[in-house]
């Protein structure tokens, strides 16, 4: 049976609009009625978690920051924090990219530099980060940092940014997490070691759980759970990792999804 259901958000759970399925609420309420939890599990900020399901702060399982900060009813289960000097040095080699947009992701904030002028993109970055703060230097940021994200606005993070971002991958977790972001996080912080350790804490199997995700942020998190789902929209190669294929974003494919368990029998 099934105990846990993980969904990543933009481009899986998330319409091409960014909104939720209209039947989320009915479909939340048949879960809670099996009592199966759900756990949103996105590289966006938890702030920005929360604000999109005010009426499940205090229910749902929150994995933020591409499972860097693992959060329930507001209280921190766990956090994979980054040596400051290595963040400051990898988010400081990118200050002078044009086009490029780094953020110091902190547990309490995000941080943007003044000098780079996001406020020309700051509705798409407050779609990831709620709690945000300009500043005029990383070194000046008073928060632990979990994750250093690199936003372009042409989306061609595949070409722009990963490139230049590979020479970290020996020593750190280096992720094109969607078209328009590059993540960096600890080396095996990522969604999947978030699962493993949900799994472990609550004692779960891998046949206990189901994910739907879309992108290369969301492979481990697949590769930790029997019931593995890539979009019908999702990027090739992780159609390649999950078990299975659930329709699109746009046609509701998690919502879908959960009802298919439901009429099998399965949660």
């Amino acid at each position: 049976m099934i105990k846990l259901i993980l969904s990543d958000m933009d481009g899986t759970l998330l319409d091409d609009e960014a909104k939720l399925p209209a039947e989320f609420d009915v479909m939340m309420a048949k879960l809670k009625e099996r009592r199966v939890m759900f756990a949103p599990a996105s590289g966006r900020q938890y702030y920005s978690l929360v604000d999109s399901f005010p009426d499940y702060a205090d229910s749902f399982l929150f994995i933020s920051d591409n499972g860097t900060m693992v959060k329930q009813h507001g209280q921190e289960i766990f956090s994979n924090t980054i040596e400051r000097q290595t963040a400051l040095d990898i988010l400081n080699s990118m200050n002078d990219i044009a086009g490029v947009y780094n953020v110091f992701c902190g547990k309490k904030k995000a941080y943007l530099l003044k000098r780079k002028k996001p406020e020309k993109y700051i509705g798409e970055l407050t779609k990831y980060f709620r709690a945000v703060e300009l500043v005029d230097s990383f070194e000046a940021v008073d928060d632990d940092p979990i994750k250093t994200s690199f936003f372009t606005a042409g989306g061609d993070a595949a070409e722009k940014i990963y490139p230049l971002m590979e020479k970290h991958s020996q020593s750190m977790q280096v992720v094109l997490a969607s078209a328009y972001w590059v993540d960096v996080t600890n080396k095996g912080a990522n969604k999947g070691t978030a699962v493993r350790k949900i799994q472990e804490r609550l004692g779960l199997s891998q046949e206990e759980c189901a994910a739907f995700g879309d992108y290369m942020n969301d492979k481990e998190m697949l590769e930790s759970v029997y019931y593995s789902y890539a979009m019908a929209n999702a990027y090739p190669a992780i159609k390649d990792v999950a078990r299975f294929e659930a329709k699109s974003n746009a046609e509701h494919g998690v919502m879908v999804q959960i009802q298919e368990f439901i009429d099998q029998g399965l949660c």
